[in-house]
């Protein structure tokens, strides 16, 4: 086996592959002529050259199959020469007459073959003759070459019930005996090839010792479709026979590969019922052989097995499948002392896995499956290898694959011990894992004790952990995880609002306590929450309990302050701003002018401290405006508090076409149709007054500074809230005050040199011409206008 390198075994193969040509052309010509004699002897010297131990398994494999083809060539042959009248017995003797014992025995095999066909004698008797010849040959190599022909030819002869040979004397056992007995001899060869040549080459033999495999396994394929090997049988003498070759070889790659032949030839159902058989064998496999891959794999086939066939199911209680298995996994972590933690999660994966498709209704299995993990686990910290840390992500992952509930895993009270043994990288995958679960599936988590739960399974999200952080997390990542904490908020809901109300009180403890960085996340939704509920809470006057109930619009408006206090400090003093206007509204809504009043102070605060950007002011100063407009809880003294201070910062804006937009907008704040009392027409007058004053000055100060006249948009912008007042019938809104601001656009220069101004001009004066058209009261109002 052993060669001086590549391009010598070329060379020894090509002189081979020449010598078996010529051979076998000779033995082809002898065959044509019915010249027995010599078809045996060109047959023994083609098959001389199987002798060689210059060819490296991959190269043998090629000149053996030579030899298999012109083989089945020489047992047509033998066959025709037995219709002739020559006796298959003296056949059989004769081809024994081969000088060199390898070409004897596999022309002996050939014509063994030919015997049993013949039914001259019993096949068992010929095939025990057979396999206990082929013992001559003990190089492992062409032992193993010879075995495999044997039991190529054979398959098709073997006494199994049904079959042609099956005979009165003949029983499926000594077909069963027969295979054994050669997949005993061949295990042993192929056990042997390792200690072939110098340790140098141990690497290279094992490899091709790999590639030999199947030669080995085909006697396993074969038993395992007799149609006599019944459950008996096989429990009986076919998986004791075979188990005990397996453990007494002691070879790491013929017990990985003969036990997962086992697992993959036999029937589901025999495993099943002879679970303790072969579980009893795994812990005396060697150290080195990957058990978890076989267990995994036996595992996996029965999962599928119970999947399609809900009958059986109730024989995996019967057997105490889980059980057995749980225990069988114990035993073997507990005899490979130095199994690495990667190989134990892996068969715990496996066996949750199992159990959640044979037995979901058994929670108290799984929670077992992860107590024994954690077992395992104790004592490591926290596990730093890749694959080990994907693979607890993957046992954790099983049961919200399985259930689609996240509900269902709180349940199991291991489950968040074995996520302590994740680093914060991992814990941030699993808990966007559980939350990706609840948003698919829709889940809604309904009390305050399963939300805690929830939260803390999912803290690497909403938490700065205490551990070393690893590497810094990209922040679109970091956006994207914070956002699904935000949408997760909207899953926590209870009908009850006492219930709600302790769930958004334990959101805040997590979410303040999370980091200034998520808290413009996570706040909002909050907010949202909390508002939510208010709005379902019934008025404070129906409510007997009023303010001292356990839940009041009082006490909530005190938590969203209490919250919104904090976005500040991240900082978000915009957020914050519209928070508090937000809840204001809401206050609003509930007739509680205190509390709408304090929101709208707050806000005012952020806008004067902490709003400097003249975009930004802008943009909060109409918020501010929008949202006053539409509050009706406050008083007169309240009210024109917040109206002044608003009007103020309206002149205080720093581009004068921004105040003059602030400042007509003020006007609103003065006149609202469904409120009496705040029907106000000179402030509104005064206002709009004030913002074309301020609309001139910015013309004024566009001519000095670019040298033209600035645009003349401010004033019909200013004309549209004439004519909305006007239409309201607003007493110091006259037709004399439109016509003159009509009049004064006309007579603006730039508005010929501004299409768009000139644009919205002429559609202000449509929509006049419009309003006259339509008649009734807004149309005879419109006709006093004269443009």
């Amino acid at each position: 086996m052993i060669g001086d390198g590549a391009e010598d075994e070329e060379k020894w193969l090509a002189a081979g592959a020449a010598a078996f040509k010529q051979n076998a052309f000779y033995m082809q010509r002898a065959i044509d002529s019915n010249n027995l004699k010599d078809a045996l002897k060109y047959s023994a010297q083609m098959l001389s050259e199987l002798r060689t131990s210059k060819l490296s398994p991959h190269k043998y494999y090629d000149l053996y199959m030579r030899a298999f083809d012109e083989l089945r060539k020489l047992e047509i042959f033998f066959m025709e020469e037995t219709r002739r009248g020559c006796s298959v017995i003296e056949l059989y003797e004769l081809v024994q007459h081969a000088g060199n014992i390898l070409p004897r025995l596999y022309l002996l095999c050939t014509a063994g073959s030919v015997y049993i066909k013949t039914k001259e004698a019993p096949a068992k008797e010929i095939l025990k003759d057979l396999v206990e010849m082929c013992r001559g040959i003990q190089h492992p190599l062409r032992g193993l070459f010879l075995r495999s022909y044997l039991a190529q030819i054979s398959r098709d002869k073997l006494p199994d019930i049904g079959s042609e040979y099956e005979g009165d004397a003949d029983t499926v056992i000594d077909a069963v005996e027969f295979v054994l007995l050669n997949f005993t001899e061949m295990n042993k060869l192929w056990v042997r090839m390792q200690h072939q040549g110098p340790a140098r080459d141990k690497e290279r033999r094992e490899k091709e010792r790999s590639e030999l495999r199947d030669l080995v396994g085909k006697n396993l394929h074969v038993l395992g479709q007799l149609e006599g090997v019944d459950l008996d049988m096989y429990r009986d003498i076919v998986l004791p026979r075979v188990l005990e070759q397996i453990v007494n070889c002691r070879d790491e790659i013929a017990q990985y590969y003969l036990m997962d032949c086992i697992i993959q030839v036999f029937p589901d159902d025999y495993h099943l019922q002879t679970l303790d058989v072969l579980l009893g064998a795994c812990p005396q496999l060697q150290p080195s052989v990957d058990i978890m891959t076989v267990l995994s794999r036996l595992m996996e086939r029965l999962s599928n097995y119970a999947a399609l066939n809900a009958e059986v199911l109730p024989y995996f209680l019967q057997v105490e499948a889980f059980s057995k298995l749980n225990n069988a996994i114990g035993k073997v972590i507990e005899a490979q002392e130095e199994m690495p933690i990667l190989s134990a999660v892996t068969l715990y994966s496996s066996l949750l896995k199992f159990t959640l498709h044979v037995h979901p209704d058994r929670l108290d299995y799984a929670d077992q499956v992860l107590g024994s993990c954690i077992k395992q686990l104790s004592g490591k910290g926290k596990i730093d290898d890749t694959r080990a840390t994907k693979e607890i992500v993957s046992l954790l992952s099983a049961p919200l694959e399985k259930y689609n509930d996240v509900v269902t895993a709180l349940k199991l009270t291991n489950y968040p011990l074995v996520m302590e043994y994740l680093d914060n990288e991992a814990k941030r995958v699993m808990a966007t894992v559980i939350i990706r679960s609840i948003m698919k599936n829709n889940t809604r988590i309904a009390t305050a004790e399963k939300v805690e739960a929830l939260l803390e399974l999912i803290k690497g999200l909403i938490n700065d952990l205490d551990e070393p952080q690893g590497p810094e997390v990209d922040e679109e990542d970091f956006e994207e995880e914070q956002n699904s904490v935000a949408r997760l908020i909207h899953m926590l809901y209870n009908d009850d609002a006492e219930e709600m109300f302790k769930i958004i009180n334990i959101l805040k403890k997590h979410f303040l306590t999370g980091g200034p960085k998520r808290l413009k996340f996570t706040i909002p939704p909050l907010v949202v929450s909390a508002l939510k509920l208010i709005r379902r809470l019934p008025v404070e006057g129906d409510n007997p309990f009023g303010k001292e109930a356990s839940v009041s619009a009082t006490k909530i408006f005190q938590f969203l302050n209490q919250i919104i206090e904090a976005v500040p400090n991240v900082p978000s003093p915009d957020l914050a701003f519209r928070l508090y206007l937000q809840c204001a509204e809401a206050a609003n809504k509930c007739d509680e002018e205190p509390i709408a009043y304090e929101f709208f102070t707050q806000a005012y605060i952020l806008y004067e401290e902490e709003i400097s950007d003249s975009k930004a002011q802008v943009t909060a100063l109409h918020l501010i405006i929008g949202t006053l407009q539409r509050m009706r809880v406050f008083g007169v003294e309240n009210r024109d508090t917040l109206t002044h201070k608003a009007t103020g910062y309206s002149a205080k804006l720093l581009k004068k076409p921004d105040q003059c937009r602030a400042v007509y907008a003020c006007s609103h704040l003065f006149w609202l149709e469904d409120h009496d009392t705040i029907q106000d027409g000179e402030r509104v007058l005064l206002c709009l007054k004030r913002a074309l004053k301020i609309a001139n000055s910015a013309q004024q100060m566009a001519s000095t500074t670019r040298g033209s006249t600035g645009s003349v948009t401010l004033f019909i912008e200013i004309l549209n809230k004439y004519l909305y007042f006007y239409e309201k019938r607003i007493p110091q809104i006259t037709v004399e005050s439109v016509e003159s601001l009509i009049q004064l656009i006309k007579n603006e220069e730039s508005i010929t040199s501004d299409p768009s101004a000139e644009s919205f001009f002429a559609s202000t004066l449509r929509f006049m011409e419009f309003q006259k058209q339509k008649g009734g009261a807004i149309g005879d109002r419109y006709e006093e206008i004269k443009v």
